[in-house]
């Protein structure tokens, strides 16, 4: 980014194009499964835009920017998992594996900056091997928060809702 100004806006522009080729397609007679794939693909998609116009109105220019740093990004390391090379997922100084779990076509939340900032706390949590308890009002996206990022992970995410009526 440093070298070229503009790739923010070349990316930007290559994003909108799939966004309208994904957008043209989804009106297209497609079977449920394939409609699910890529109603889920243009919610991502949606929101990597939205995280590159932020990028661009904060003139991020190099990968150490915090704004850059903050998103849930993926890299090959080919020195993972005995020299066969693995995904790692990285947030702030947060490093994780990525799980391998497969979650099949299934929908995606729209994320929102209260989202990526609970990702942020969840992520920094996992990754000093802690858990993490989102809090908060009822009916505010907490557990969907939560299960989203463990569809973005692949991991495991299985829910247990505890009331006065749960006994041991």
């Amino acid at each position: 980014m440093s070298n070229d100004r503009l790739s923010l806006q070349t990316w930007k522009e290559q994003n909108d194009m799939m966004l309208l080729q994904l957008t043209m397609h989804v009106r297209s007679n497609l079977t449920d499964l394939q409609r699910n794939i890529i109603v889920a693909l243009i919610t991502v998609d949606v929101h990597a835009r939205d995280i590159v116009d932020e990028m661009r109105a904060e003139s991020v220019l190099t990968v150490y920017d915090f704004n850059w740093q903050k998103q849930l990004r993926y890299y090959w390391d080919n020195e993972a998992e005995g020299n066969e090379g693995a995904v790692m997922i990285k947030q702030i100084q947060a490093v994780l594996n990525y799980g391998k779990e497969y979650m099949g076509a299934c929908s995606r939340l729209v994320i929102t900056p209260l989202t990526d900032r609970c990702w942020i706390t969840i992520s920094g949590a996992l990754h000093i091997k802690l858990g993490a308890n989102p809090a908060g009002p009822a009916g505010t996206g907490k557990t969907e928060s939560t299960k989203d990022l463990a569809k973005a992970i692949a991991t495991l995410c299985i829910v247990f809702n505890c009331s006065d009526q749960v006994n041991y």
